[in-house]
């Protein structure tokens, strides 16, 4: 009994110890020797951890590091006004780009006291940065237009009043001055040629009385024209720009100032401009000199010259800056400058396009000779010129179509090849558009939406005196010259605007139809 019981109490511990080892050896994974291939290769982690960065490529942007930097050298500034008025800026007239500063309807007399109701001080808020320690402020000159006092308030809650410096209306850009006994915050500035489309920014302001707001955005386009023609050089952001930013920097991926925001679009709530910091710096030096800037003036209305203009005027250049129109008394009239010249050089500066031209003159002193190298009819002629200073820029008439076009109007025919029907320019039509006496020609009527004509920006109410230097005298000779046009032709219009009294030329291409 004993041996028994022994023998099958051997067997079962035998049989539970195999059984065991069963179940231990198939809960073992065998480790690969060191020498197989796959010991070599590193987790996925490590290998994007030791991977070398791709030549040339840029390390990401870390705008945390920038804003923390650049943020106690922006500051808030308060313009007051005691009069409740002040003076209009062009971003009130016109509709793209708005004015930050906020204005407030005139309260109503709630005393019923005789003689004017009371007027409450009027606030504007925009913003600034430091550009030197001894307290220079750069912001824009519609912040601070019409303010009798100034308040900067800092980063750090300090709150000073400042003084105008100097300002300049036709650029947007002011320099203002407080007295902090030269310990503040400086922000760096940079150069804004280098700027590059597609190019990480930021904005840092007060908008909407929320201060010391960054936004990220890229730089969307560079030279954009907005107000003037001839000075305008904007930098277009989709950085959130708002009311209240007017004045803040603009800063690249480096932490350096590249622009000062100036607008923003009244359509679009991601389309805003920077005025260039090399803008700025260029008119820095007057402004603390003299307060304001003096520019050179010759007195024409220009157009790069084009392959369409080159065509239709059988130019013998293709680059450089073709004269439209000479402005009466003028250094331009007073040199002997006529319409169709191509100016090509100032002195040693060649010259590609109006917009070189227009910086060349500008950055010369208003009394300043100045040789300008011109194309006439095929021959080359140096004429000096005597510089005068460019007078301030005024708002056009927008749409003086719209004003004098009243009244009945006479049947017309249909539009022709070019999308046009014009009339001849009569006694009634010379005083309703408010026309020069020397102005002749035959006036737009109507021009058929994607004409030729529309597509070459000819608007109604332009007067064409010319095309392709043929005298237009009437509306019998536009259609004589205008019949005899055929697909392929370019015609150069040679036209007077009314409300802006400047003649300008536009290039119609006739195609097929």
């Amino acid at each position: 009994m004993n041996r028994r019981f022994t023998l099958v109490t051997v067997c079962l511990v035998a049989t539970v110890t195999f059984l065991i080892g069963i179940i231990i050896a198939g809960s073992l994974v065998p480790t690969p020797a060191a020498s197989s291939a796959a010991s070599a290769l590193p987790t996925t982690a490590a290998r994007t951890a030791r991977r070398p960065p791709m030549a040339g490529a840029t390390p990401l942007v870390n705008f945390a590091d920038v804003a923390e930097r650049i943020n106690p050298s922006v500051v808030n500034i308060d313009a007051t006004s005691r009069s409740g008025r002040s003076a209009r800026s062009r971003r009130q007239i016109l509709p793209v780009p708005d004015n930050d500063r906020q204005q407030l309807p005139d309260p109503p007399d709630l005393f019923g006291m005789p003689g004017e109701p009371e007027r409450s001080p009027r606030r504007g808020s925009g913003s600034g940065f430091i550009i030197d320690a001894s307290g220079n402020i750069l912001t824009n000159h519609h912040v601070i237009d019409g303010a009798e006092r100034l308040t900067v308030k800092f980063a750090d809650g300090r709150s000073l009043r400042a003084t105008v410096v100097g300002s300049d209306p036709d650029t947007d850009i002011a320099l203002i001055k407080v007295d902090a006994n030269g310990n503040l915050p400086v922000a760096p500035l940079g150069d804004s040629g280098d700027l590059r489309v597609g190019e990480w920014v930021c904005a840092i302001g007060n908008p909407l009385a929320y201060e010391h707001t960054v936004t990220v955005g890229v730089v969307s386009y560079i030279g954009r024209k907005l107000f003037d023609n001839s000075l305008d050089n904007y930098i277009q952001t989709d950085a959130a720009i708002n009311f209240g930013n007017s004045g803040g920097p603009l800063i690249n991926a480096r932490g350096e100032v590249i622009g000062i925001n100036a607008a923003i679009s009244s359509r679009a709530s991601n389309i805003g401009f920077a005025v260039p910091i090399n803008q700025a710096r260029a008119i820095l030096p007057q402004l603390i000199a003299n307060g304001r800037v003096f520019r050179g003036y010759i007195g024409v209305t220009l157009a790069s010259v084009d392959p369409d203009l080159q065509k239709s005027l059988k130019l013998t250049v293709g680059r450089g800056a073709l004269v439209q129109d000479v402005a009466s008394g003028s250094p331009a009239e007073r040199a002997g400058i006529r319409a169709y010249d191509v100016i090509v050089g100032v002195d040693e500066d060649a010259v590609a396009s109006t917009d070189e031209l227009i910086r060349l003159i500008a950055a010369r002193q208003p009394g300043a000779q100045a040789r300008v190298r011109i194309v006439r009819d095929g021959r080359p002629v140096n004429l000096p010129v005597k510089l005068a200073e460019r007078p301030p820029r005024e708002a056009a008439d927008p749409d003086p179509w719209r004003r004098s076009n009243s009244g009945s109007q006479p049947a017309q025919n249909g539009s022709d090849a070019l999308g046009l029907r014009v009339r001849d320019l009569d006694r009634s039509l010379t005083s309703r558009l408010r026309l020069p006496g020397n102005v002749t020609g035959a006036v737009v009527m109507h021009v058929e939406p994607m004409s030729p004509a529309f597509d070459g920006d000819i608007e109604r109410g332009q007067v064409i005196m010319e095309i392709n230097r043929q005298p237009v005298r009437s509306a019998e000779d536009y259609r004589r010259i205008a019949a005899s046009a055929t697909s392929g032709d370019v015609l150069a219009f040679y036209v007077y605007v009314p409300g802006a009294d400047t003649r300008a030329l536009h290039t119609v291409r006739l195609e097929g139809r």
